[in-house]
């Protein structure tokens, strides 16, 4: 297996990228700040621990807690408002 660091804003967003028999997969931690990100390919974020405001393409601000999880499409971008230190898991889906 192996593994991808990956950091993005100063450090203030951190990941690691692995594989895995679901295809490929990050787990990351992100600290208190205000993100955009864009997408290649679709990706599903779920949530692990701590709570994300997440503004998608088209849609209102949303809140999504720990637990939950939403889908970003592809060729897209995501907006994120972080208030407190958040992990989260983002699945980078086929499609």
């Amino acid at each position: 297996m192996s593994l991808q660091h990956n950091t993005y804003f100063d450090d203030a967003v951190q990941s690691v990228a692995f594989e895995r028999s679901a295809g490929r997969a990050s787990v990351g931690v992100m600290d208190v700040g205000q993100y955009h990100f864009g997408t290649d390919a679709p990706e599903r974020m779920t949530v692990v621990d701590g709570e994300l405001r997440v503004k998608l393409p088209g849609a209102e601000w949303q809140q999504f807690p720990a637990g939950t999880s939403f889908e970003v499409p592809g060729s897209s971008g995501f907006d994120l408002e972080v208030e407190v230190p958040t992990a989260y898991l983002c699945e980078y889906l086929e499609g």
